[in-house]
């Protein structure tokens, strides 16, 4: 006995990064760590982070141009972008999500490597907070000295 499963005609098609075609990329900054998915084609660039859309997620202008800049540099109007930031500043996530999507670009065409390059979007930054050591009130900051 054979089970079948019955379609929802009017049920609407699955969006294009839920289907396998697409180019996963991961990008960290600090300690942010973002995944994207990117899917080449489609209607306009379309970014949503942990499933919102990216101007509500960033609303600071500033991190907007952020994300985007990857795909003005190598001048691409058709594009979405899945992408599921943790961990840091909402800052560290937009540069994690900016270099996860210049990766995802590089994956789908190599000739956008030297101009993502030469922008510096393709370089991990390796800057991390300095850990507290012990018998001291941060990493390098001493206790005060007090005469009496």
């Amino acid at each position: 006995m054979t089970m079948l499963k019955k379609t929802n005609p009017a049920k609407p098609s699955r969006p294009a990064h839920k289907e396998g075609r697409y180019v996963a990329a991961i990008g960290r900054r600090k300690t942010a760590v973002a995944r994207t998915r990117v899917v080449a084609g489609g209607k306009g660039i379309s970014i949503t982070v942990n499933g919102k859309d990216f101007k509500k997620y960033f609303p600071l202008k500033k991190l907007q141009t952020t994300v985007t800049a990857p795909f003005l540099a190598v001048s691409m109007k058709d594009a979405e972008v899945a992408a599921r930031a943790m961990g840091g500043g909402v800052r560290a996530q937009a540069e994690a999500v900016r270099l996860a999507i210049a990766r995802a670009l590089v994956t789908i065409d190599a000739a956008n490597r030297p101009r993502l390059k030469t922008l510096g979007f393709l370089k991990r930054d390796p800057r991390m907070v300095e850990r507290k050591k012990p018998g001291l009130r941060k990493a390098r900051r001493p206790q005060q000295w007090r005469k009496r």
